[in-house]
This record gives C-alpha cells, structure tokens and sequence, in this order.
C-alpha cells in the first residue's frame, strides 16, 4: 500500500492563497473608513521611519519623543504645501473680476464660432445651458451630501492618520515581533529579510515620488514661464502634486493651466502649447525620469499598474489611486516569499530583457523544454570537415 504524502498538491495552495487574498479585499472594502486611513499611516511611517531613526541614534532621543518629533516634522511639510495652494488660490481669486471678463469674451467669440459653424442662435445656447444648469440644480442636494461625507472623512483622516504614525513609529518592534510568532514555522531571517525588503521598496517609491515631484514642477513652470502664463509656479507645482494619481495626473493638471491661458491670452494658441508641453513633461516622466530616479526597487510592469490602480479607484475611490501603486508593491514582495503565490508576484513585476527580444518565443519555448534546442556541431568537427574537404579537391586536381 502506497503512503500517502503530507505535502499539499501546488493548485491547492495557491487556491488557499487566493481565496484568503479575495477575502482579505472583502474585508478592506467593508471597514474602509478605519482601513484607508491606517494604510495611509503605515505608507508614511514607513517614509518617517529614517526620521525618527535620525533623532534616536544620532541626538540619543527616546523612542516616543523622536516619533513626536517624526510626524510634527511631516504636518508642517504638508501644511506648508496646503497653505501655499489656498495663498496662490486666494491670489488668483484677486484676479477673478479680470478674469471673468476675459473668459465672457472668450465664450462670446465660442457663440460666434458656433452659430458660423452649426447655424446655433445665441436663445438656443442660452435654452440649452438652461437647461443642463436645472438638472444639475435637481441634483445639488445629493452633491452637498456627497461632499460633506468627504469632508467627514478627511476630517477622521487628518486626525487619525498622526495618531497611527505615531503608534506604528513607536511599536515598530513589537509589531516586529508579533510577525516573528505568527510565521513559527518560517526561517525569523527571511521573516526579517521580507521586511526590511517593504522598508525598502515603499521608501524607495515614496522618496522617489517626491523627487521626481519636484523635478515636474520645475519643468512644469519653466514651460509656463516661456510662455508668459501668470503664476506659473502655482500652476506647475499644482500640477506635480497631481502626480499622487499615476499616470493621469499631469494630464489633469494640464486643464486648469490651459483654461487660465485661454481665458488670459488673446490667441487659444497658448492653450495648446500648455497642454502639448505638459504631455511632453509626462512622457519624459514616465520614460525618462521615474525609472531612472525610482529604478528596479520598484518593479512593477505598466500593464499591472493600469489594472491595479483601476481597482483600486473602484474599492476606495481617489485613495485607492494613491495607494494602489505603493501598496501593490507591497504585494509583490511578500509575494515573492510564498511559494504558492510568487507565480502571481513574478507577473507584478517587469519582463526580463529576454522576453522582448525579437526570437523570445522560440528560446522561450526551448527554455521549458517544449521545443528541442538545434544542435550545434562542435568547432573542432567543423574544422577536420573543411581540412578533410579542402585535401579531397586537392588530391582531385593533382591526379
């Protein structure tokens, strides 16, 4: 009789894993108003901790009071970011009278265009945009509902997220440790490697952000200022903070700029140039300056980027989009640690250079041993045939 084998087969652990995985994103969804704001804290602790380590080790701080000092350190770099943006708002708004009458000219030569084009009188504009102002009046109430649910939720956000950074900086090793009894069975040195590995990969991807942030903003407003748009520098960092939603967030930086041009400038010609230059920034971006700044640390392909942060906006809304890159490449280290699951984190990351070749089908398939590799002759054999061969002609020719 046959023994049986305590090992689970390959398709039931990575069924256990994935199940466990879909559960674990039924529960964020559902308790999401706790969750966001702790996922928020641990990214950012995570950022901190070099801070508070600072502190600790080089002015012999106690633990609590360099953690303190670690966020205190992180609200007035965000609140100085937030007054700058409402200063320049409220600048801008001195403006709006100017502004306003350049943007009713605007819409008069739009009127003009559209009855020259389309035969559209200036009553049948007005009717239609009467129209569309009553249905979005219809709806205001649950727009102002909307918006102060949100309201709420920042509100819980800017006063729970301080208070998390604070325990997380505090507790990191006895958080440390609770990871260390529940993985018993696993080697304490690869539990310590793995997370050493997610320091490593969300400061590298945060720090990174920042960096680039500010690279954007300066070509940004550099673009601006060449082509004469007033407050260039509000408009171009305006725009690289929008870069915390990847991959669309200069695009969407570039309307508000563009707008002001067209309402500003004579010709909608600057318009366009602040659109195309914003393009051009986000291509050397995504192209040029992210990988070289941000690198392999965080490896994680285009394609699954795309996937992730569109599920990530359908299960938390604009912070999932923030989170998802960060949190996915989270993922994908721990990922990397389970055998029944680095498949998955293995498709996360990027291709290798020998999956874009031009012939990588066929050494792919070689590889798996699904098509036979060609076989090569030895030099040494080919030599004596072209010896033996080259003595045959001349043997021919002397008879």
């Amino acid at each position: 009789m046959e023994e049986k084998s305590g090992k689970r087969p390959y398709s039931v652990g990575l069924a256990s894993s994935l199940l466990a995985l879909a559960l674990i994103i039924v529960f964020l969804y559902f308790t999401q108003s706790v969750v966001i704001p702790l996922l928020f804290a641990i990214i950012l602790s995570i950022t901190l901790f070099p801070v508070a380590s600072f502190f600790e080790k080089k002015l012999n701080l106690g633990k609590a009071t360099s953690s303190i000092i670690a966020v205190i350190v992180a609200i007035l770099i965000i609140s100085t970011i937030i007054w700058f943006i409402i200063h320049q708002s409220i600048i801008i708004g001195k403006d709006a009278s100017a502004i306003q009458d350049k943007v009713l000219i605007a819409l008069e030569g739009m009127q003009k265009w559209l009855q020259t084009q389309f035969g559209l009188e200036r009553g049948e504009v007005i009717a239609k945009a009467r129209e569309q102002g009553s249905k979005i009046l219809e709806n205001v109430g649950g727009y102002l509902s909307t918006a102060f649910g949100s309201i709420g939720s920042i509100l819980a956000g800017v006063v729970l997220v301080p208070i998390f950074i604070f325990f997380l900086l505090y507790y990191r090793d006895f958080f440390k440790e609770f990871f260390f009894r529940s993985f018993k069975n696993t080697d304490n040195k690869k539990i310590n490697q793995v997370l050493n590995k997610i320091y490593e990969v969300v400061q590298s991807y945060c720090l990174g952000l920042v960096t680039v942030m500010g690279i954007v903003a300066v070509l940004n407003t550099g673009g601006l200022m060449l082509m004469g748009i007033e407050y260039a520098w509000f408009f171009g960092s305006l725009a690289s903070l929008l870069m915390l939603l990847p991959y669309i967030g200069i695009a969407i930086g570039s309307i508000l700029p563009a707008l002001f041009a067209l309402a500003t400038k004579d010709n909608a010609i600057y318009a366009v140039g602040v659109v195309a230059w914003f393009q051009v920034v986000q291509f050397l971006e995504g192209n040029v300056i992210t990988p070289n700044i941000v690198g392999g640390k965080v490896s994680i392909n285009p394609l699954m980027a795309i996937v992730v942060i569109l599920l990530g906006g359908m299960l938390f809304g604009l912070a999932g989009l923030i989170l998802a890159l960060p949190m996915t490449a989270t993922l994908k280290v721990i990922f990397d640690a389970i055998p029944s699951m680095e498949p998955v984190g293995y498709l996360i990351g990027e291709p290798e250079k020998e999956h874009l070749k031009r012939n990588a089908t066929q050494e792919l398939l070689q590889k798996w041993g699904i098509v036979r590799k060609p076989k090569t002759v030895p030099t040494s054999e080919i030599v004596e045939t072209v010896e033996e061969t080259s003595k045959n002609s001349d043997d021919q020719e002397g008879q």
